[in-house]
């Protein structure tokens, strides 16, 4: 299974967790015209008739609604629902109820292709979808998810693993589960086949921007500035150097991808603008705020600009300026300041559209009663304050407030409300409204529309995508990521205001509600260009713009591009012949070679025709490297079964009219590669530059390597004929004389058979002939001096054989701080036959300071795909556990880590991991919190002995009171632990535990009393309720009245009489209307007695006390899986 989060639903192991749908489908050209060959037209052509292209998209479109019943009651891990046809080909929705992780709290969802043995053979299909879980109460609250997936047999199913937690959706009352049933719908866009060979640049004459996970953001930005022509020959004019790279120069980064969307034919990467920018993968991978990024890249750029011949290029295009005012009424007193902007923030929410939002911008504000200003030399004085225009910038950015934050949910939301925004934008209307006293009024503010930045999805995740009128033509296209299509104007603006869609009629024979759903794609950002300003804004920019060096770079770039691409059209013509040399030998082996005789990728390789003959080709050979034909003989190579690769036949004279691909061919003895378009072979070289001297029928090729004990080094000594009745003895002058060593030096020779699973080498003997070695050509000797005993004490590695053993096994680690990942840290070089405790030994002893005890030491290991540490540390081990055990984990398609991230613990690993720690938070007696403890215990222990061991950590006052622990979310009481629960299933990274002394009232609570739960609480918009503050529990007597809790309340809250007054009290229950309480009625009445002492559940019923939360939100105490998007973006050069 794949999946797009996007994560996969089986064990893979994807990036990011839970994270929101990185990339959405681009949608079908609304103008897309095809000619008769096949070919998409020209911009500049008439289009299909409306009325047959909304057809044709109307086919390839659907929707499907699937009613999943015994939500709660079936235990089937995954359920499908029944397969449904759209476009032509079959689809289900694919559902995992309790997540297909385990422990994640999650519900599961995807979009899957149907049985497979449905599908046709190597079937494909590209489409965009879009999967909602209906609120059945509250539709504006649905969740929905975007998407889009090349589907196949490979990947035949695409989603989101964490597509809803358990926490929202079974929230009694939440609207997602009625009838123990969910309503899980899907709209599915499915690609027509031809748009999977869609060429952006023909098509419209634009290209697109390579999404590397979760740019959209950043690219949809990129793409509008780029079409501000002004501001790309700005870019073009910023001062760069020659041996500056992109990775490093942001001006020269942003040059090069302008310059490739302006004369590039393919959609273009920006991986070298995110390394100018300082970013590593995992930004790539994270969702950031489009508004967010605009400011900081301009900041940037006008910053790089200062002292350059676009110094106020920036400013020129986007700033404007604001006159604020306070003016008191009452007394002869104005206060005014002028400040710049350089994008406005517009209200969406209560407002219609963008009139409305400068409305609101301008309205005047009463400063008086409580909030009145001090004027000075007046005093507190009534007055009125507000803001209007000095002046609009040519380019004016409007930045739609989609995104606010909801005091009373204490959480971010998006409004998806609809908001209008018109083609041409009056600035000047009803007489200038909007305009300052001193606003020159002979400039005329009426603007045309240049972008409409959209984004799709909700609070943590999305796409985004953008309409862009890049020319006077008024032609619209919309740029997603590397797709460009030409678009309507109404699909670019007035499908874009957002608001609600009516769910589709349902098919014959079915009967189905029809619902208005909530539209979550839409404007999210604005670009305005003064019409006025528009000839010298959208200027011609041209190559002549660019410095010349960096024109020639990219030329060159995209000329060598231009060659690779010919390369592989014309590959089946060609065949690569690498050909490895005596010298190639001297230089690897030793140094990057240890094994065998050489890396065949790091020598001369020849791109020839494969009807070359070797004749021809040994004529290349001889001018490439001024070696004579004559001096040439050329020897292939063979993969041996114990996976050694050495020369193994010679190719003679004879063999020169034989054609390069008849070589490899050849089936007795010639090379036979794994990758068909190669031809490995060892150019054997005569010495002296005489002939090469022929060759002997009872000799064979043998090759020498020098081990160096002492200096522990390996080095080529040559190669040599021997004959098989020789005996090891008649080699021993010629190796003493090659090694050069003195005549008759004791010498150690052994064979190096193979390093693949194990090093091998086999000592040979002095009186043992060649034959009896079964040597052959091809065969390495391995050469040494013989070493006494007293030479070899201190050695690591005598023998050739522990050399070699000791290369095999080495790795690299590179260590650095789990707190500071960052960093660059410190490498080690160590044995993958290290154990666990041998690691952290190597690695406690070369911390500064050393650390005395390695068993303090924790590791985590590294997600390759982030480049970030995995969020659960490596446990001790209880079994032998080694290096690459350590390491192997974090592969990454084949791709090894050698990085583990370490922490310092306070105690042993070993003992930490017996422990349980849980952090608690200390409530006072007004509920309110106090403090913050972590309590560190055995996990076999008790609440009751985690409670002592807090009272230790409090103050004496606390010292004999009886505590009790609860389990909080939301602001509500989940649950009061009893004394004798196990700590070790307490959860304190979802839920917040609180500790607090037991009111006296409480310790003995009478047959006739009853504790109830008491939470804050406000109504929303939607007339839903939602919770806030301290929770806390309370008790009643069976006869008491509110009129008789009332000041019991306040005196426990310390809440001042004129607020208190303000307050409601109301029993609430799950799916029902708050019951508001009058001072006679008896509480206890209200409330259904349990036989647990603390009545009424959370999310049964419970006190609500209705006001205004007026307190400072702090950051929930639980982890929030979802807040990486929420961290800020900063460009670090």
């Amino acid at each position: 299974m794949a999946t797009n989060d996007v994560d996969m639903p089986d064990s893979v192991d994807a990036d990011d967790p839970q994270a929101e749908p990185l990339m959405e489908a681009v949608d079908d050209p609304a103008d897309a015209d095809m000619n008769d060959t096949g070919v998409h037209a020209p911009i500049t052509e008439a289009a299909e008739p409306q009325d047959k292209q909304q057809e044709e998209e109307d086919s390839m479109e659907g929707t499907h609604t699937w009613a999943v019943k015994d939500i709660s009651t079936n235990r089937e891990a995954k359920r499908f629902s029944p397969t449904f046809t759209i476009g032509g080909y079959p689809w289900r929705i694919l559902l995992f109820p309790r997540g297909n992780r385990q422990g994640a709290g999650v519900v599961s969802a995807y979009l899957d292709c149907g049985e497979p043995s449905a599908q046709p053979n190597n079937w494909t299909r590209r489409a965009t979808f879009k999967l909602q879980m209906l609120n059945q109460i509250d539709p504006s609250r649905t969740i929905s998810k975007e998407a889009a997936h090349q589907f196949s047999p490979q990947a035949n199913d695409w989603g989101f693993t964490a597509f809803a937690t358990h926490a929202e959706i079974f929230q009694r009352g939440a609207g997602f589960v009625v009838d123990d049933t969910i309503q899980m719908c899907v709209v599915v866009k499915v690609d027509r086949p031809e748009d999977l060979y869609y060429d952006s640049k023909k098509a419209t004459g634009y290209v697109g921007l390579k999404n590397q996970g979760a740019t959209c953001y950043m690219n949809s930005l990129l793409q509008t500035l780029y079409n501000i022509n002004y501001f790309r020959q700005a870019v073009y004019h910023m001062p760069t150097q020659e041996e500056e790279m992109p990775s490093t120069s942001i001006p020269l980064a942003l040059q090069s991808t302008f310059y490739k969307l302006q004369f590039g034919d393919a959609s273009v990467s920006t991986k070298d603008l995110t390394k100018s920018f300082g970013w590593d993968t995992m930004e790539g991978f994270m969702q950031h705020d489009v508004q967010e990024l605009n400011r900081v890249l301009c900041d940037n750029l006008e910053e790089k600009m200062k002292n350059t011949k676009v110094q106020g290029a920036i400013n020129h295009l986007f700033e404007g300026h604001t006159f604020n005012f306070v003016e008191c009424i009452n007394v002869e007193y104005k206060s005014t300041r002028k400040e710049s902007y350089m994008d406005l923030q517009l209200d969406v929410k209560g407002c219609k559209n963008v009139y409305d939002s400068f409305v609101k911008y301008t309205e005047v504000e009463m400063l008086d009663g409580q909030n009145q200003y001090k004027a000075e030399g007046h005093g507190l004085q009534d007055a009125r304050k507000g803001v209007l225009f000095d002046d609009f910038p040519p380019v004016l950015q409007l930045q739609l407030k989609r995104f606010e934050y909801d005091f009373q949910r204490d959480m971010m939301i998006k409004i998806n409300d609809r908001y209008e925004f018109p083609d041409e934008l009056d600035l000047d209307v009803d007489d200038g409204k909007f305009l300052s006293p001193d606003a020159d009024r002979s400039v005329r503010n009426m603007y045309r529309l240049h972008s409409v930045l959209v984004h799709s999805g909700g609070v943590h995740g999305g796409h985004y995508y953008a309409y862009i009128r890049p020319n006077t033509s008024g032609k619209w296209l919309k740029f997603d990521d590397e797709k460009v299509y030409k678009e309507s104007s109404k699909r670019a603006i007035d499908e874009q205001f957002g608001g609600e869609d009516e769910t589709p009629p349902p098919a014959p024979g079915f009967t189905a509600p029809t619902l208005k759903l909530t539209k979550y794609s839409n404007a999210y950002m604005l670009v305005y260009i003064r019409e006025s300003s528009w000839k010298d804004i959208m200027l011609e920019v041209s190559q002549d713009d660019i410095a010349e060096h960096v024109r020639s770079r990219l030329e060159a770039e995209k000329a060598e591009k231009e060659r690779k691409k010919k390369e592989k059209q014309e590959a089946h013509l060609y065949t690569i012949i690498k050909v490895a040399r005596d010298q190639d030998f001297h230089d690897q082996i030793g140094s990057t070679q240890f094994f065998d005789l050489v890396d065949h990728d790091k020598v001369e390789a020849f791109r020839v025709k494969k009807q070359t003959t070797l004749g021809e080709f040994k004529q290349m050979m001889a001018e490439k490297w001024n070696v004579p034909v004559d001096r040439q003989r050329l020897w292939t190579w063979a993969t041996r079964q114990n996976r050694s690769i050495r020369p193994s036949s010679i190719l003679e004279d004879k063999d020169d009219d034989t054609r390069v691909c008849d070589v490899r061919e050849h089936p007795n003895g010639f090379a036979r590669s794994l990758n068909q378009s190669e031809l490995r072979l060892y150019l054997e070289i005569a010495p002296d530059g005489k002939p090469m001297r022929p060759f002997e029928r009872d000799e064979f090729l043998l090759f020498l390597k020098l081990y160096d004990p002492v200096k522990e080094s390996l080095s080529f000594l040559g190669s040599c004929f021997a004959k098989l009745h020789w005996k090891l003895q008649d080699l021993l002058p010629l190796l003493n004389s090659k090694a050069g060593f003195p005549e008759g030096t004791p010498l150690e020779v052994g064979e190096e058979i193979k390093f693949d699973p194990q090093v091998m080498v086999e000592k040979l003997h002095r009186q043992q002939t060649l034959h009896q070695a079964q040597l052959e050509h091809g065969d390495i000797l391995l050469v040494q001096p013989v070493l006494s005993e007293e030479q070899q004490r201190g050695l690591k590695h005598p023998q050739a054989k522990d050399f070699l053993n000791y290369v095999k096994w080495r790795q690299t680690v590179h260590f650095k701080k789990l707190d500071n990942p960052k960093e660059e840290g410190l490498s080690l070089e160590l044995s993958c036959k290290d154990t666990y405790e041998e690691v952290s030994s190597r690695l406690a002893a070369a911390l500064t300071p050393p650390l005395d005890d390695p068993s303090k030491l924790r590791f985590s290991q590294q997600n390759n795909y982030t480049q970030q540490p995995k969020p659960q540390p490596l446990r001790f081990p209880h079994h032998e556990l080694l290096l690459p055990d350590m390491l192997s984990q974090s592969q990454h398609y084949g791709q090894a880590a050698d990085t583990l991230y370490y922490e310092l613990l306070d105690l042993p690993l070993q003992e930490l991991e017996r422990l349980k720690t849980l952090k608690i938070a200390f409530h006072g007696e007004k509920a309110e919190e106090v403090g913050q403890h972590s309590v560190r215990l055995p996990k076999d222990s008790h609440v009751r002995e985690l409670l002592s061991e807090l009272r230790s950590l409090l103050p004496p006052a606390y010292s004999s009171r009886p505590l009790r622990l609860l389990e909080i979310y939301m602001s509500k009481i989940y649950k009061v632990f009893d004394d004798m629960d196990d700590i070790e299933n307490i959860n304190d990274a979802y839920w917040q535990l609180r500790a607090e002394a037991i009111p006296e009232d409480q310790l003995e609570v009478a047959e006739q009393d009853q504790l109830l739960y008491v939470y804050h609480c406000a109504p929303d918009q939607q007339a839903q309720v939602h919770n806030f503050g301290d929770p806390f529990l309370f008790r009643v007597s069976d006869t008491e009245t509110l009129a008789d809790i009332r000041p019991r309340i306040q005196k426990k809250l310390g809440i001042a009489d004129e607020e208190f007054a303000k307050w409601k009290f109301a029993v609430i229950c799950s799916l029902r209307p708050p019951d508001y309480l009058q001072d006679d009625d008896v509480i206890a009445s209200k409330f259904l007695r349990s036989g647990n002492q603390y009545n009424a559940a959370p999310d049964s019923m419970y006190l609500g006390l209705e006001h205004i939360d007026t307190l400072p939100h702090r950051h929930r105490h639980h982890t929030n899986r979802l807040s990486h998007y929420e961290k800020p973006i900063k460009i670090y050069n």
